[in-house]
């Protein structure tokens, strides 16, 4: 039970009705700035660089380049397939068994692929698919013949299929646990236990009773899916084709075009790429009217369904399949990092020693203390702001602007690639380009939105009696703030954490240009090295970035229970 507003119980403070406000300024104004700075010298306006005028040059220059129309192509179909058979993979899985031991299995599963960094996936999944990766090592050579690597084409094949197969099987697991969040807020249960009652098959049942509410809950991260397959960059340098690449790959390469002239038609191309971001999402809008037609014609209809073990196991299959070809990738590379000789086509190295490590300690010692520091830092701020708009919002009975869904996903639906060469611009003009303080506030940009969405269900539906308790027995609002409510909300507040780290540790444009190179960090340079061919070395970088957010989460899983372990009787929510 929550107090009311002016009961007493919870005084507002005048500090946190202006931590909206500058949440709001954090997140959304480098944004709007960044898009400003890149949308003007897309149109030859660029003083710097001689740009007076506004003319249509670079437009033209853009589409002069060899390959850009299919470098478009491809971007906007990786996004728009990546989405829906992500959402088609999640739909079924949830359909086919919502509310079963495997359903609570996968749970169990999946949840900890989410703290992966893209790249770490994106390594993961080419060490055990490349022509001498781990699939064909344990295939060859009595059943393929091979003695060496063939000369196959399917990292970097030419269609996008693998950069596609790697975006799939990670970002599903991100919609499965946004749908968990959903399916509590909407009474799934219950629905789902109707539908059975009434004769249809589970999965007709929940499609029909269930889905509906469900996929208003997650359409904005579906959105926020779709606009990140669109404009990806570090999985698609990893996983995606070279001839052509696709078109943000194509478009960090020339804002990193030693000829300044290149700016501008870089600018151009972010424009193009917000602007197929705006196409995929209207294309998906359009999507969704047709699907809500038919789909409201086949609900009334009311067909309750055949038999569907054959789509239900063939639902369970996908699942597993796709977590496996992940924990596969994974351990490959935890191998490889590991591994003292490892010849083709051997299924396992010849030894294992720590001597990759040794060797290449002072390599990662400066990206590994650089990733956990702007991680932490970023963390910090990012929860301290959560913290002060969602306690704001509960002594004054209303939620804040910011809790509005589509400002937290703004940072998120807008490709990268569009506002942060404009957020350079103006860091360079601020004296803070390469600087410690930039990098970690645009970090603190793509970190806010998780943390909030992470903390703010458990911070709101904290129990409020207890704060009456406390001011009954004469502790002031602060010490209540600070001595109970706090503590009780540790967990969800350390989590909310780990899974802001877990963000920061695989951003890659940010680092890349707020640093401008002056602070490398483990996705960084991982994603610098996958143009070599040193396995081991490359292992090194892509677990460092695996272990960081498992050891965030270990760290928010035991330490509250280490903290109290002298108060059994003190309820932790969870």
């Amino acid at each position: 039970m929550r107090a009311a507003p002016g009961n007493g119980v919870n005084p507002p403070l005048s500090f946190l009705r202006w931590m909206a406000p500058i949440t709001v300024c954090m997140l959304i104004g480098p944004v709007v700035a960044g898009f400003s700075g890149t949308l003007l010298p897309a149109f030859g306006f660029f003083p710097a660089l001689g740009g007076q005028t506004i003319d249509l040059e670079s437009w033209r220059q853009l589409f002069e380049l060899p390959g850009i129309s299919a470098s478009a192509r491809l971007s906007l179909l990786t996004g728009f397939t990546t989405t829906a058979a992500s959402l088609l993979l999640v739909t079924a899985f949830c359909a086919a068994w919502h509310g079963t031991d495997w359903f609570r299995f996968m749970e169990r599963l999946l949840a900890p692929l989410l703290s992966v960094p893209h790249a770490a996936v994106a390594f993961g999944i080419a060490f055990l698919l490349a022509p001498s990766g781990w699939i064909l090592r344990l295939l060859s050579p009595w059943a393929t013949g091979f003695a060496q690597p063939p000369d196959w084409l399917i990292v970097h094949e030419t269609h996008g299929l693998t950069l596609m197969f790697g975006l799939i099987v990670k970002e599903a697991p991100f919609l499965f646990v946004m749908t968990l969040a959903a399916l509590g807020q909407t009474d799934a249960e219950r629905s789902r236990t109707i539908a059975r009652t009434l004769g249809y098959r589970p999965m007709n049942g929940w499609l029909k009773a269930v889905f509906p509410r469900i996929y208003s809950q997650i359409r904005l991260p579906v959105f926020a899916v779709l606009a990140y397959g669109i404009s990806v960059v570090d999985v698609a340098i990893v996983l995606g084709p070279t001839t052509p690449a696709p078109l943000a790959v194509r478009l960090v390469t020339l804002f990193n075009d030693p000829g300044l002239q290149q700016r501008f038609i870089a600018s151009a191309g972010a424009v193009l790429q917000l602007g197929l971001v705006a196409l995929g999402l209207s294309m998906w809008l359009a999507l969704e009217s047709i699907i809500k037609r038919v789909g409201k014609v086949w609900i009334e209809s009311g067909h309750r369904g055949r038999n569907d073990a054959t789509a239900r196991y063939a639902a369970a299959g996908a699942a597993i399949s796709s977590v496996g070809v992940v924990f596969a990738g994974l351990s490959s590379m935890l191998i490889w990092s590991f591994a003292q000789s490892w010849r083709f086509p051997d299924a396992l190295p010849s030894g294992l020693t720590l001597a990759n490590w040794t060797r290449h300690f002072s390599t990662l010692q400066e990206p590994l203390i650089n990733t956990v520091t702007v991680g932490v830092s970023a963390v910090s701020i990012a929860l301290l702001l959560a913290i002060g708009v969602l306690e704001h919002e509960v002594r004054n009975g209303r939620r804040t602007f910011v809790g509005a869904a589509g400002v937290l996903y703004l940072p998120l639906v807008i490709p990268q690639i569009a506002f942060l060469f404009g957020a350079q611009i103006l860091l360079v003009m601020a004296q803070l380009d390469g600087r410690w303080p930039a990098l970690t506030w645009l970090h603190l940009v793509f970190v806010f939105p998780y943390v909030f969405l992470s903390l703010s269900d458990s911070y709101r539906a904290w129990d409020e009696r207890y704060s009456r308790t406390g001011l009954c027995l004469g502790a002031t609002p602060t010490r209540v703030f600070l001595r109970i409510k706090l503590p009780m909300l540790l967990r969800p507040i350390m989590t909310a954490g780990a899974v802001g780290f877990a963000v920061s540790v695989g951003l890659y444009l940010p680092t890349l240009f707020a640093g401008s190179g002056r602070y490398p960090t483990l996705v960084t340079e991982a994603v610098t090295l996958s143009a070599g061919g040193d396995y081991r070395l490359i292992g090194l970088f892509a677990l460092l970035q695996m272990v960081l957010p498992l050891v965030a989460f270990i760290l928010a899983f035991l330490a509250p229970g280490w903290l109290f372990r002298r108060r059994h009787g003190m309820q932790v929510t969870r």
